[in-house]
């Protein structure tokens, strides 16, 4: 037997073992239904990776909402596509820009407040297939909404309904009432390299 054959032998077997161990998962998947998703830690691509879930969920005729909290006084890119793309996608920002900008606790409040009024509905009503809350984490770090309020109304969400979370932190009890938290983790990113943002990229 030649060295290439025992190598598609031993590539083969390896792949028949993965193929039982990916089987046996599937199989052991038995409850259906929606799940809530946290995107966290300190790299770059939360945001990114939630919004490839938005155009996933609208391959499939879903229904789609997005609320960003932090974000706003410039237009981003994934509003811009969505308002002129996708405007079956119920997409709302709380359009008051990064809190370290504003340096207005009460006001950064107060519209975190007014957002999360837009959220409740959508956490409530079964028609919505899947619920982006982009950033919404910093919102319980920094205090500005009642944490025990967002868990609860995350928890009790419609059975079939789907929901992501991003941001940094969040705090312990939003990651043990979420059913997959992934954490991105920055190894390297260009800012720190004094490379400007990039349109397209970064916003």
């Amino acid at each position: 037997m030649s060295d290439d054959t025992k190598r598609d032998e031993k590539h083969k077997r390896a792949m028949q073992k993965q193929k039982e161990k990916v089987d046996a998962s599937i199989a052991a998947a038995q409850l259906e239904r929606g799940v809530a998703v946290l995107l966290t830690g300190n790299g770059k691509g939360k945001s990114s990776s939630a919004f490839g879930m938005v155009m996933r969920a609208l391959g499939y005729g879903q229904k789609v909402g997005v609320v960003q909290f932090i974000k706003g006084e410039q237009l981003s890119g994934e509003e811009l596509y969505l308002r002129d793309k996708c405007p079956e996608v119920e997409f709302y920002q709380m359009g008051t820009g990064f809190t370290w900008n504003t340096q207005d606790r009460s006001g950064d409040i107060a519209a975190a407040r007014r957002t999360w009024d837009k959220v409740k509905p959508m956490l409530a009503d079964p028609s919505f297939d899947l619920v982006v809350l982009d950033e919404l984490t910093y919102m319980l770090s920094f205090d500005y909404l009642d944490e025990d309020e967002v868990l609860e109304a995350l928890a009790n969400r419609p059975r079939e309904q789907s929901v992501v979370v991003t941001g940094r932190g969040g705090g312990q009890g939003l990651q043990t009432i979420m059913d997959t938290v992934s954490e991105v983790r920055e190894l390297k990113h260009a800012y720190t390299a004094g490379i400007k943002a990039r349109q397209g990229v970064d916003f």
